[in-house]
């Protein structure tokens, strides 16, 4: 009989395309996945890798192997869900991946909640982007995503995968208090012409934001400083450099010497939960969706 583990490391190299790629999603050393792949190689008398240069290729017989062991996968995994949803109760592990602002200003609140209330819950996080946490749920590395866009920058899921609105926050535009504009009510895209701009990095979503918000305005924005942590981007501000669009989940307090000043039209994200449709039925599932929308109001928010 074919080892279940073994076949579970052959998908991941085959779905990775390498073997320490599938180590790191599967938790091993690359050398436990070697060891995976040369036992199952012994169990079905087949040669499934072949050596290429410093890595290795899968045979045609371990990729109709490999396609195999996704299908027998999706069935362990109908199992359980199925043994979980009878038991009626959030257990097992739960991994989450969320974007700095948010891994700050809403999980704290969110987390005290699904340890105080699910014992048999083990939650792990990740930090990291919208984008690459919503390819994490698809692929199955992360069971919820919590991510984030913008009204005219839109986040696309692919199919298979189901969202919640969490909650939506508003931003702010930052200034150092000597700037032009500090003493303003509001101010406009077009009062921002010629400025020098601190944004997150080519590639984020805040970043694509402020390019077409500027750009719907008729100006380039002059992005000086790209600098992916809020933190980093307000010890700038206080020292007088440049100016930006800080959303205020998150944020903390601002510092002496900055002034926030609202944007209209005002801008916001919305902050969305993202999960595979299939685990729908999973309780974990449906009791951190709750909890994440129940701790909105306790967000740490400036």
């Amino acid at each position: 009989m074919i080892d279940l583990g073994r076949l579970r490391a052959l998908h991941a190299v085959a779905q990775y395309g390498s073997v320490n790629r599938a180590a790191e999603v599967l938790g091993y050393t690359p050398s436990a996945v070697s060891q995976q792949l040369t036992k199952l190689e012994r169990e079905t008398r087949t040669t499934l890798i072949e050596r290429q240069g410093r890595g290795i290729v899968l045979t045609d017989a371990a990729t109709q192997l490999a396609a195999t062991a996704a299908r027998i996968l999706e069935l362990v995994e109908d199992a359980e869900l199925t043994l979980e949803e009878q038991r009626g109760q959030a257990i097992g592990t739960l991994r989450i991946a969320a974007f700095p602002t948010a891994a700050r200003g809403l999980l704290p609140s969110a987390l005290t909640r699904l340890i105080d209330d699910h014992e048999g819950l083990d939650v792990r996080v990740t930090e990291t982007d919208p984008f690459e946490a919503v390819a994490a749920v698809n692929r199955g590395e992360t069971d919820i995503a919590i991510v984030h866009d913008w009204q005219n920058t839109p986040l696309g899921l692919p199919e298979g995968l189901s969202r919640v609105k969490v909650g939506v926050d508003p931003a702010d535009v930052l200034v150092p208090a000597s700037h032009r504009l500090a003493g303003k009510e509001f101010v406009r895209a077009e009062d921002l012409v010629g400025e020098r701009w601190i944004c997150q990095p080519v590639g984020s979503i805040c970043h694509e934001w402020l390019i077409r918000t500027m750009r719907r305005a008729g100006v380039e924005p002059d992005v000086r400083y790209s600098v992916a942590e809020y933190q980093t981007q307000l010890a700038m501000l206080a020292r007088g450099i440049g100016i930006g669009l800080l959303p205020r989940l998150g944020r903390g307090p601002v510092p002496d010497g900055v002034v926030a000043l609202p944007l209209q039209p005002a801008p916001s994200r919305r902050l969305y939960a993202v999960w595979r449709t299939t685990t729908s039925r999973r309780p974990a599932i449906a009791v951190t969706l709750a909890t994440l929308k129940a701790a909105w109001p306790d967000r740490d928010t400036a």
